[in-house]
């Protein structure tokens, strides 16, 4: 029974720490759009999504003002396209005009992101899922609300490094594809290593082939909310420390966990899960560095942050699976740099460098995340950073992901504003030294020893 002192409780994390639902997001299977006719496949798209989530975005707006909790965003998630379009796309361009297909739908439904335009490439890439990913630079180009994810290896199958050298230049591309916005197009494309099919957060949802024809996954944040719970018990022992975060993980994720609940049995739609995920927005007092600094460190950067980022991002998890049988997703703590004050403000204090936010990725939720890096950094360069970042997932078992703008025209010492959720960026030094040798190397680096079980 939920007692007053909860319902108290539960409205000061919404008005005073910024806990809110930062997105109900629907899952949409198209595998049956399939067609071999290029326009009837569009159409088929089109109608298909229109029909499933015609409600979603009043749905959320509904339930937002009936419980009083802010729903930031409403988003699609779609079949990997690279499985849909196969027989109907023989260029790039075929690809684009889903592309163009799918951010209109978006933008008539009223969602702030589509995601999905998507190709699974992990151990091999077919004919389509190549022609796919050389339409990424345009297909960023030309759209503004669709999102695009490769995932480039596995803990099974090793990391596919052919399609990590390619991966390397279309990012690459699309940052001079969409340079007037400053490289604008690269915050909606993510390289992945491990990637869940349940993701409900951008630029890396897609709705997985195991899944159900449609469902409702729910993305909980409040970074805000264990701040403001850790300044009470400053200077207390670890055991307070974990039992803090833990027990205000679990509030969080009941608050999503009566949105999924409502929005699923509203839209009709089964629910699928909560992914509880500390993400960040540019608002102050909604960062993960606060949370980091909160624990004690000056700056995310000093000694012992990957201790404390892995502390923090434990106990989250044992909150919110305490709260749900359905957590899943990528559930933790994110580190995306321009979306957090407190991480920018790092970088700005010269705490936080690249090589220490990729330390700190071996034990948090998802990888390197939002980084601007200079404009002339190399496509090669590029893809060793992805290779190291897919390594550590493929290694450690989890889902690690990639998602930097090399911003065409610009430096360290300068930065970038990308606004609204995306947020702003200091150029960050990428290591000079050079990799080329090692990523033109074809074929791929083998799964680990301790993939070998069935």
């Amino acid at each position: 029974m939920i007692n007053i002192a909860e319902v108290i409780e539960t409205n000061k994390m919404i008005e005073q720490e910024n806990l809110d639902v930062r997105t109900i997001t629907m899952g949409i299977n198209l595998l049956d759009c399939a067609n071999g006719n290029l326009d009837v496949l569009c159409q088929n798209i089109y109608n298909k999504v229109t029909r499933l989530a015609c409600n979603l975005v009043r749905t959320g707006e509904d339930i937002s003002k009936e419980y009083g909790i802010p729903i930031v965003n409403k988003r699609i998630s779609i079949t990997p396209i690279a499985l849909v379009g196969g027989s109907a796309c023989k260029t790039p361009d075929d690809y684009v005009k889903i592309a163009l297909t799918l951010d209109k739908v978006a933008k008539e439904l009223g969602v702030n992101f589509i995601g999905g335009y998507s190709a699974i490439v992990s151990k091999g890439m077919s004919h389509s899922d190549e022609l796919l990913i050389r339409s990424i630079p345009k297909a960023m180009a030309c759209t503004e609300r669709l999102c695009s994810s490769i995932n480039v290896g596995s803990t099974k199958t090793g990391i596919n490094m052919d399609a990590v050298r390619l991966m390397g230049e279309i990012i690459k591309e699309t940052a001079e594809m969409t340079k007037e916005a400053d490289s604008l197009g690269c915050a909606k494309l993510v390289v992945l290593c491990n990637a869940p099919d349940d993701n409900p957060f951008m630029a890396g949802a897609f709705h997985g082939v195991s899944e159900a024809d449609a469902i409702i996954n729910v993305g909980v944040s409040g970074p805000g909310v264990v701040k403001y719970a850790l300044e009470s018990i400053r200077g207390a022992s670890f055991e307070v420390l974990c039992e803090t975060i833990k027990r205000t993980a679990f509030k969080i994720t009941r608050v999503g966990q009566l949105v999924a609940q409502e929005a699923s049995r509203r839209l009709g739609v089964p629910f699928g899960i909560i992914d509880l995920s500390l993400a960040p927005t540019p608002a102050v007092g909604d960062s993960v560095a606060d949370v980091l600094r909160e624990i004690g460190l000056e700056h995310p950067g000093a000694p012992g942050t990957t201790a404390a980022l892995a502390l923090l991002n434990d106990q989250v998890k044992k909150g919110g699976v305490m709260a749900s049988s359905y957590v899943g997703g990528l559930s933790g703590a994110f580190i995306p740099v321009s979306e957090d004050q407190g991480m920018i403000d790092a970088v700005e204090a010269g705490a936080l460098s690249i090589e220490k936010l990729e330390a700190m990725t071996c034990v948090c939720s998802v990888g390197l995340d939002m980084i601007a890096i200079p404009g002339d950094t190399s496509a090669a360069t590029i893809s060793g950073i992805i290779a190291d970042e897919a390594a550590i997932g493929m290694v450690n078992q989890k889902t690690t992901a990639v998602r930097v703008i090399p911003v065409i025209g610009k430096g360290i010492g300068e930065s970038v504003e990308f606004g609204g959720l995306l947020g702003h960026a200091p150029i960050m030094p990428v290591n000079s030294f050079n990799c080329e040798a090692f990523v033109h190397r074809t074929g791929r680096i083998p799964a680990p020893i301790h993939s070998f079980k069935n």
